[in-house]
């Protein structure tokens, strides 16, 4: 996994990152980038419950920067469980705002989704607005249930392997064991 890595990915003309994994010494600058794009408070959401005492799934906390080494964007994955079955919690997922509009965002979900396939991950779930990530290929989760409070709306499953959602069904938990 590690031979991926660093690689350099052009997607459009402006859009030139060198990807890689987040290491701990990038802890740090990538939680200031989640501070700046998310509201205050962002660690209430049920989502970072599910987190606590869990470390990111390792290979799968990528970091993209750009030529000079500045932070543009970065994504981290978390496993928990639904049904029994090990899941893919993704995110956060955040884009620095002089960066936003360049399909840096995009550029992050599909990469890390191959790279969660390669490594042999069956399905991934989120929190977050269906008509962005439906273009992904995300689509509701009517019987996966996130601790509240969440809108179910919002709560959104992707395939790595056809078929990996069917019939997996339930509250999400914690791999901690909360």
């Amino acid at each position: 996994m590690l031979g991926r890595f660093p690689r350099k990915k052009i997607t459009k003309a402006r859009l030139v990152v060198q990807l890689a994994q987040e290491t701990k010494d990038d802890w740090w600058e990538v939680e200031g980038l989640y501070d700046l794009c998310f509201a205050p408070g962002r660690e209430a959401l049920s989502s970072y419950r599910l987190r606590d005492g869990v470390p990111p799934v390792e290979g799968l906390s990528l970091v993209a920067r750009d030529p000079d080494g500045i932070l543009g964007g970065a994504i981290r994955y978390w496993p928990v469980r639904v049904g029994g079955q090990d899941v893919l919690l993704l995110g956060p997922v955040a884009v620095h705002p002089t960066r936003q509009g360049e399909g840096l965002g995009g550029f992050l979900i599909r990469e890390s989704l191959a790279i969660a396939a390669e490594l042999g991950w069956q399905r991934v779930l989120l929190v977050g607005d269906a008509p962005y990530y439906r273009r992904f290929g995300f689509h509701p989760l009517k019987d996966v249930v996130m601790p509240p409070p969440t809108n179910p709306d919002r709560v959104l499953g992707y395939e790595l392997v056809s078929g990996a959602w069917r019939s997996v069904q339930g509250q999400v938990v914690s791999v901690a064991g909360g």
